[in-house]
């Protein structure tokens, strides 16, 4: 069994979950135990495109970890969230007045191009042997290292104060939790991604996949 699966994996549950509940039913459906892996992760909160390689096609799974990458993020303004996400304790942040969507269209063209992020504190980088998230829940603060990344492109899909839509495509490695906490430092009122959709890798699209659940009932 060498398969390359598009999953459109549902919010609530991690990557490594999909991969376990797609290895499972691949497993029982060949008679013995078949390897699965994933080609770039979604965070819990996070739903859309997930590529899997079963079987001998895992030994593709950093070619296409490689490629770039759209989403369509909800970003909350004028507050923050410990995480960058709605997981985390959200506080907040700006009590002033509504930014003005022309202000908003300028800082976010502001982005486009190579920019350095600094990588979140709650993510799944190892630092010193251990993931970061894992230090994060233990309250352990450490220097979060740096990585430059490229925005080619942020579209406005809608506007309505404190909530801000975009499409954005990106290359791999980059962090949409960091892109709209840094648009909302830029901006001044703080924020936070209250959504986040994986629409493509490459070109393959999240409208190709199979929802999670119904690929378990195939």
């Amino acid at each position: 069994m060498n398969e390359i699966i598009f999953i459109d994996k549902p919010k609530g549950i991690t990557s490594f979950g999909a991969v376990s509940r797609v290895r499972r039913v691949l497993s029982e459906k060949a008679g013995k135990k078949v390897k699965v892996g994933h080609t770039g992760t979604l965070d819990p909160f996070a739903t859309g495109l997930l590529i899997l390689m079963a079987g001998q096609a895992t030994k593709r799974c950093s070619e296409f970890m490689k490629l770039d990458k759209e989403y369509i993020a909800e970003i909350r303004l004028g507050e923050t969230s410990t995480t960058g996400d709605p997981e985390g304790i959200v506080q907040k942040s700006y009590t002033g007045e509504p930014v003005a969507e022309g202000v908003i269209k300028k800082v976010v063209q502001e982005f486009i191009g190579e920019i350095e992020q600094t990588v979140p504190a709650f993510s799944a980088v190892r630092i010193k042997g251990q993931r970061a998230y894992d230090l994060a829940r233990k309250g352990i603060k450490v220097e979060m290292p740096t990585r430059k990344v490229h925005i080619y492109n942020i579209e406005i899909l809608d506007y309505d104060w404190p909530i801000l839509k975009i499409r954005t495509s990106v290359s791999s490695g980059t962090y949409i939790r960091a892109l709209g906490e840094d648009i909302g430092k830029k901006l001044g009122t703080g924020a936070y991604l209250t959504s986040l959709r994986r629409t493509k890798i490459d070109k393959y699209s999240v409208d190709e996949a199979t929802p999670l659940e119904e690929f378990e009932k195939m």
